[in-house]
């Protein structure tokens, strides 16, 4: 398996640190807001590289950490006139609301910062002891140019990036390209008691506690969009590899951007859109194959369009899989064809290359598609029941690794209700009751409830 790899540049033959098992750290969400299409996507993407890992046999260790103390938190607390532990409450269980619709598993660990108090201020008095960093009246500071690698993932010489730094009024920091590891307390501000008084932790610094905690001193992969590489890796990276003198991560690997109707999205041109604003019209599970049906390091576009395509495309994928469910409830024959086997044990073997390939989860489901178009040419009512038995399988197989395959019948889409029904109709007219009363059975089953008026059948999902 290779996997591209933003600290070289380039693709990199996957070799764990120990042989069987995966330690991946995550940046999870701040929870001060629903969460929006474009965190959805590493969400999305690292969800399936942990699945597929754990498909190919592997231990994973997956730690997504919620940040839930910052200066947005902080706001619009004060705002609401809550504490930020209420805010945060509330968002990290909104949090799980939309994860959970998009097919994203829990994580072996969700860590909170503020959970985390005790690691941090370790982490920072070990980077102050070796000289990397310095107190000023309660605010603690990176020293970056005491790290000779700064830079190293952004491929950045530090005059470059040195560039865009500035001092902000009220620093005390004594270079402008250092970073705050612990911010002194202000009025109104919760805070922690640490050897450099009350305060709280900076940003960059929780990530790295939390991994180190969690995972070990060397990880196998870092990952995030690709928004994080600087200066939130990148100072993950100084400070870890500083306290430790390790390697913090094997791999770093890095999601490309999403814009929305080819802009980039941002709420002063309106196009921001949380995934709880999306699913008013569209299904997680449709969301969730939207942002695997292109290469996760390349930029997608968000549409309406492109989300009415993807919503197409995985009705046919389940439309395929009723159709041989339903052949396969009447087939007769036990033998399987083995040139249909054969063939669909090589489509197998093509997914796995696909996603072996830098995840390449585009080309996955265009293997997907090739077995839908294998099976709706060369499939009917005189295939095997072992041959149709088998193809439904490895279909479910294969998209339970990307995460779109339905849990159960309760997630019909509203086409597959159609379809249905069209189906029901017309046994109905060829007077094949039993299988008219066993499709609204299925329908009854899975919450839809059916009513034949003089207009026609009405449904509705109870």
């Amino acid at each position: 398996m290779k996997l591209f790899n933003s600290m070289s540049g380039k693709k990199e033959e996957f070799v764990p640190i120990e042989e069987g098992k995966v330690k991946m750290y995550s940046c999870g969400p701040t929870v001060y807001n629903y969460f929006h299409i474009g965190n959805a996507r590493p969400f999305i993407i690292f969800d399936t590289l942990r699945r597929y890992f754990e498909y190919r046999g592997y231990e994973v260790s997956f730690v997504q950490n919620f940040t839930d103390i910052d200066d947005k938190m902080i706001k619009r607390a004060n705002e609401e006139n809550i504490t930020v532990r209420e805010l945060a409450d509330r968002f990290i269980d909104e949090y799980f609301k939309d994860a959970k619709g998009l097919g994203i598993k829990e994580a072996t660990v969700h860590p909170r910062a503020t959970e985390n108090i005790d690691s941090i201020i370790e982490i920072i008095k070990n980077l102050e002891e070796k000289g990397y960093a310095y107190n000023v009246d309660g605010d603690v500071y990176f020293s970056v140019k005491k790290f000779k690698d700064y830079g190293k993932l952004s491929h950045q010489p530090l005059e470059n990036l040195e560039l865009g730094a500035r001092i902000e009024v009220g620093d005390k920091k004594r270079d402008p390209m250092d970073f705050a590891v612990w911010k002194a307390k202000k009025e109104g501000e919760p805070a922690w008691e640490s050897p450099w008084g009350e305060g709280r932790p900076g940003w960059h610094i929780e990530c790295s506690a939390m991994a180190t905690r969690f995972l070990g001193e060397t990880i196998d992969i870092h990952s995030g969009g690709k928004d994080l590489i600087f200066p939130h890796h990148e100072n993950e990276i100084a400070q870890s590899e500083c306290a430790h003198g390790k390697t913090f991560a094997n791999y770093w690997l890095h999601n490309g951007y999403i814009n929305v109707n080819n802009q980039k999205m941002s709420k002063s041109l309106g196009n921001f859109f949380t995934v709880r604003d999306v699913v008013k019209e569209f299904e997680y599970i449709v969301i969730r194959f939207f942002m695997l049906s292109a290469h996760y390091r390349n930029p997608i576009n968000f549409s309406h369009d492109l989300l009415m395509q993807a919503k197409s495309g995985l009705e046919r994928i389940n439309t395929c899989i009723d159709n041989l469910v339903f052949l396969s409830e009447s087939a007769q024959g036990e033998t399987s064809c083995d040139e249909n086997i054969q063939a669909l044990d090589g489509f197998k073997d093509n997914f796995i290359t696909a996603m072996d390939d830098d995840i390449n989860t585009a080309d996955a489901i265009s293997v997907i598609f090739d077995i839908v178009k294998y099976a709706n040419t060369n499939f009917n009512e005189n295939t095997s029941k072992t041959t149709l038995e088998y193809t439904i399988s490895l279909l479910k197989e294969l998209m339970n690794v990307l995460g779109i395959l339905k849990e159960d019948s309760k997630d019909f889409l509203d086409s597959d209700i159609e379809a249905l029904i069209e189906e029901r109709n017309n046994a109905r007219k060829n007077k094949d009751f039993k299988r008219a009363d066993e499709i609204r059975d299925m329908l009854k089953d899975a919450g839809i409830i059916l009513e034949d008026t003089r207009g026609g059948v009405k449904w509705k999902r109870a």
